[in-house]
């Protein structure tokens, strides 16, 4: 039985998924309904942290609109999802950046990672 579920589950991860670590920042066109029209939204963040494993892959984006701070948690393998840009690379030496959230402005930096 567990097989049967785990062949499932592989169908339904996605191939052109880019590598993501937290400390990035992203594009991510989400599919939205609105009555019976679809539209993209693009909502354009930091990564705070990456969670789960497989098809369950989730990851959850900040940041700061109109000087309020948002987070919004897409799963990386959903059919909502259209695309994801990876805009920037951060160095960051955490896993999960919840410092972010009690940060503003400058001191809410995350310098650039130089890729080798």
């Amino acid at each position: 039985m567990n097989a049967i579920l785990q062949s499932i589950a592989e169908r339904q991860l996605k191939a052109d998924v880019p590598q993501l670590a937290p400390g990035d920042t992203v594009k991510v066109h989400a599919k939205v309904v609105e009555g019976s029209r679809e539209r993209i939204q693009v909502f354009e963040g930091t990564v705070m942290r990456l969670r789960g494993g497989g098809s369950a892959t989730n990851f959850t984006v900040r940041r700061i609109a109109h000087g309020i701070g948002v987070e919004r948690t897409f799963l990386l393998h959903s059919p909502r999802l259209d695309k994801i840009e990876v805009i920037r690379h951060g160095r960051v030496r955490r896993a999960q950046l919840y410092y972010l959230r009690g940060r503003v402005g400058k001191s809410a930096k995350i310098k650039e990672r130089r890729l080798a």
